[in-house]
């Protein structure tokens, strides 16, 4: 099978890495050259891809078995005709059109579907973005509708963060839709990612284990499998992320957040794809990692089971400056401890915050799990980039 990768970052090199190791071609595509699955892929195109007759271009050329989306900035409504011609879109049109855009998707889950969510407006402009917080009160979080990694994302405490958000927000756009959603701040004990893989053939939506995550500037910084989750909190959330893909349609992994609060479960975001906290399954905390089962749900090979191996926990290493050759320093550190590995994206570039790696530990089943991550975030510390 041939697959079209459209975005070629670290959640990228990890798939194509996983179909190569069952004979499938992977072209990888991103806006600029030597993007981490280039590195590993048979193949490799550099465009716009909000460009739409550019990306109609590389679909016509590599005539793909599957097209899958790895990031928010694809021109995705051009899916829709891709999928009349006879292509397979991962997971499929509907979901990566919607999930693309935070206005697609939480109307879709709030609306449609009755999900619990946090109170929310759109804006369109700073005087809108005001009103929008006026209405849904302070503190609220304020993010593009498309974005991803934390882009843009900010939280408003008082009148005078607003212009700065705004700012903020506009500057952190991935794509050309300038508008934000602002949320009603939620007083949740914790969040959880619920990695759920839809099944071609009629076969049930299977769940893994719960993730907990926590992050800084909206961006994930440890991630940590099994999260502690009431039985009941769980069977909501799976109830929850099985009605939404269900209702996106398709075969593949979706990364879906909640909220977990003393009111209940509040669905919060979804990604139409493996999601960074999953990283975490590179740990060996699963039968399969996530990478691995998306691509069987994609393929249509049949999954058994999704097993629970290890307690795990990663943490990401950040660069801290600009550099158009970074230097990784700390490596021999790292790859001395036990029960730890670590994964460097190769990344050409770096800037502040940029996501370079990720530290990975693992541990027996029924370990304290404060300590496992504790662990994660010392063995990251090791590691700087310059």
């Amino acid at each position: 099978m041939k697959i079209l990768l459209l975005g070629s970052g670290e959640l990228g090199k990890e798939f194509v890495i996983a179909a190569q190791r069952i004979g499938q071609t992977v072209i990888a595509v991103d806006s600029y050259e030597n993007a981490p699955a280039m590195q590993v892929a048979h193949g490799f195109e550099v465009i716009n891809m909000l460009d739409g007759e550019a990306l109609d271009r590389i679909v016509a050329k590599h005539k793909p078995d599957f097209i899958v989306s790895e990031i928010e900035a694809i021109r995705t409504e051009r899916f829709y005709d891709y999928e009349a011609r006879g292509y397979t879109v991962i997971p499929s049109a509907k979901a990566a059109n919607f999930t693309m855009n935070r206005k697609a998707i939480r109307d879709l889950a709030a609306k449609e579907l009755g999900l619990k969510t946090a109170n929310y407006r759109y804006a369109t402009s700073a005087a809108e973005l005001r009103e929008a917080v006026a209405a849904v009160g302070m503190p609220c979080v304020v993010k593009p509708l498309m974005s991803s990694s934390g882009k843009g994302q900010s939280t408003i405490k008082s009148e005078a963060d607003i212009e700065k958000a705004w700012t903020y927000a506009v500057e952190g756009t991935r794509g050309d839709i300038i508008e934000v959603i602002v949320e009603a701040f939620v007083s949740f004990n914790s969040e959880i990612t619920l990695l759920t893989v839809a099944q071609n053939k009629g076969l049930p939506t299977l769940f893994c284990a719960p993730i907990g995550h926590r992050q800084e500037r909206g961006d994930y910084q440890e991630s940590w499998q099994p999260a502690v989750v009431d039985h009941t909190a769980l069977e909501e959330a799976q109830r929850m992320a099985e009605k939404v893909t269900k209702a996106l349609g398709g075969a593949g992994i979706f990364g879906v957040e909640f909220f977990l609060a003393d009111d209940g479960v509040y669905f919060s975001e979804l990604s139409p794809r493996p999601h960074d906290t999953g990283m975490v399954t590179l740990a060996g905390t699963q039968n399969f990692n996530e990478f691995e089962l998306h691509l069987r749900a994609i393929l249509s090979l049949p999954i058994a089971e999704i097993t629970l191996e290890k307690a795990g926990a990663s943490a990401v290493i950040l660069a801290s400056e600009h550099s158009e050759q970074p230097v990784f320093d700390g490596i021999e550190k790292i790859a001395a401890l036990p029960k730890t590995d670590f994964r460097l994206f190769g990344k050409p570039t770096s800037r502040p915050y940029r996501r370079m790696g990720v530290a990975l530990v693992n541990a027996p089943l029924g370990t304290e799990i404060g300590q496992v991550v504790a662990d994660a975030q010392k063995a990251a510390a090791l590691v700087s980039v310059r």
